[in-house]
């Protein structure tokens, strides 16, 4: 993608927030240690998130809630060459970095992502991740869940992500597929299993299939959103 060697510093994670303090002490220590911008882009948090981002000396920027505005704008106001997209409540493993830059130049590269784990190592998690995984590795459909990767330039291409209450990550990959190929790393970020613990597997993993079903018979976005979110 360029003549001149990646460095980690050419890499911006942009993490969209909205009242998440309890995460930030994970989240930062999953951080730790690397020479790569970290932006968090908060959509109107009212409990100590931007307080705690500060003391972790985070670049905290402002923007409307939605993830996917959240997520352009911090794209738009970052300084790397690569961009990754992490959600709050998910950490990414160790050297993950030195993974994202050995894959971003290999031919056919368009956007990648990690493999997933769920926090809590039940059968039921388990099985979840498992599925995630082979939906990703079977059709390159990594959702945000499994912090989305690709070039500045190449995000600019897609036009960023589409300015939706729900689905932006499925939406996104579905268009950059069109164009190259979904990478999808050995390495695994581990992800939260709170809204698994707040609704139950059953009904959680019901509402998701549901809203995936509304979505490709074209029901709005903002019903798709008030029935997830509810």
């Amino acid at each position: 993608m360029t003549s001149t060697p990646l460095k980690t510093s050419d890499i911006s994670v942009i993490v969209p927030v909205l009242n998440e303090q309890d995460n930030i002490p994970s989240l930062a220590k999953s951080l730790e240690g690397g020479d790569f911008e970290v932006i968090l882009v908060d959509g109107g948090s009212s409990d100590a998130t931007v307080e705690l981002a500060g003391e972790y000396m985070f670049t905290v920027i402002t923007s409307q809630p939605g993830r996917g505005l959240q997520q352009n704008t911090g794209a738009l106001q970052a300084h790397g060459k690569i961009l990754l997209f992490l959600h709050a409540d998910t950490s990414l493993p160790e050297n993950f970095a030195t993974a994202v830059l050995q894959e971003v130049v290999k031919d056919g590269f368009i956007a990648g992502a990690f493999r997933l784990q769920i926090e809590e190592p039940t059968l039921s998690m388990r099985f979840i991740a498992a599925c995630a995984n082979l939906r990703s590795r079977l059709f390159q459909l990594p959702y945000g869940d499994q912090a989305i990767f690709i070039s500045r330039d190449n995000f600019i291409k897609l036009q960023m992500f589409p300015n939706l209450p729900i689905m932006e990550d499925y939406i996104f990959i579905k268009r950059a597929k069109k164009h190259g190929r979904i990478a999808i790393l050995d390495k695994t970020v581990v992800t939260s299993a709170r809204r698994w613990r707040r609704l139950g597997v059953i009904r959680t993993t019901l509402i998701n299939q549901l809203v995936l079903l509304g979505f490709f018979f074209k029901v709005s976005p903002d019903k798709l959103a008030l029935l997830y979110r509810r």
